[in-house]
C-alpha cells in the first residue's frame, strides 16, 4: 500500500517540473528531529502535520484552485549531514493526492543514526535548494524547531545568501514540554521566537507561529498553513 502511495506521489512530482504546469505555491516543510526531539515528540510532530493537512479548513484551502495547485514537500533535519526527504514533491490537485500524502506521513517511522545536533542554517539552505527550481508563483519554506542552532553555519549567516531568491521562510517554534521547575514555557517560547524572528524568517510577509509543546504542534501547524494558504488565495483574488 505504501509503495502504491509513493508511486502516485512520484508521478505527480514528475508532472510538476514541466514549465507548462501552473503551480500557485510550493511549500517545503522542514521538521526538527535533532537530539532534543524524543520518539514521542517525533510521532507528535509527524501526526500533527498529517492532522493539520487533513483538517477541513486546510483541505479546503489546498483544493480551492485545482487548476493552479499547491505543491508540498516534507523533509527532516538535524545535524549538518542529516537532511532526508520524507515526502517528495506532490501536486495537490485533488483529494486523492492529498489523502495519499497524509497516509505516507502517518505511516513513517523514525530512522536510526541521525546526528543529534541542530544545524538550522544547513536546514534552511537545504529547503531553499528544494524550492529554487519549482515553477510556482510563490515559494515558501517552513522550518519547525525547538531549539537554537548549534552546528554548521549560523542562520544569520545563511539569510543573506537567500535574499533575492523570492523564497519566504516562516517558522513554527515549539516550546518546552515539561520544565523541571515551575512553568517557564511561555518565557522559553518568547526567547526562542525572538531568535527565529531575528535570524531565521525571511521575506516581507514572513512570520513565526508558536506551539506550547509538541502536544500543541497540530493546532499551531493548522493555523500556520491557513495563514500561508489563505494569504496566497486572497492575493490571487
Amino acid at each position: 500500500m505504501k509503495a502504491l502511495l509513493l508511486a502516485l506521489l512520484l508521478v505527480g512530482a514528475g508532472a510538476s517540473v514541466s514549465a507548462q504546469e501552473v503551480c500557485r505555491q510550493a511549500l517545503a516543510l522542514g521538521l526538527d528531529v535533532s537530539g532534543s526531539v524524543d520518539a514521542r515528540e517525533y510521532r507528535l510532530q509527524l501526526d500533527g502535520l498529517a492532522a493539520a493537512l487533513d483538517s477541513g479548513a486546510v483541505r479546503a484551502a489546498l483544493l480551492e484552485q485545482p487548476e493552479a495547485p499547491v505543491e508540498i514537500l516534507v523533509y527532516e533535519w538535524s545535524g549538518p549531514a542529516d537532511q532526508v526527504t520524507l515526502l517528495p514533491w506532490v501536486r495537490i490537485t485533488d483529494a486523492r493526492a492529498l489523502d495519499a500524502a497524509i497516509e505516507i506521513l502517518r505511516g513513517l517511522e523514525r530512522r536510526e543514526g541521525a546526528t543529534p545536533g541542530t544545524a538550522l542554517g544547513v536546514a534552511m539552505l537545504h529547503g531553499a535548494r528544494m524550492l529554487e527550481k519549482r515553477p510556482c508563483w510563490r515559494k515558501t519554506l517552513d522550518i519547525s524547531g525547538d531549539g537554537k542552532s548549534n552546528l554548521g553555519p549560523r542562520p544569520r549567516s545563511v539569510k543573506p545568501q537567500l535574499e533575492g531568491t523570492g523564497i519566504t521562510i516562516n517558522a513554527l517554534v515549539i516550546g518546552a514540554d515539561d520544565p523541571a521547575v515551575g512553568d517557564r514555557r511561555q518565557g522559553e517560547i518568547g526567547e526562542l521566537s525572538a531568535y527565529f524572528n531575528a535570524e531565521v524568517i525571511l521575506g516581507p510577509d514572513a512570520f513565526v507561529e508558536v506551539a506550547l509543546g509538541f502536544e500543541g504542534y497540530a493546532a499551531a501547524m493548522e493555523i500556520k498553513l491557513l495563514r500561508e494558504l489563505d494569504g496566497m488565495v486572497l492575493a490571487q483574488r
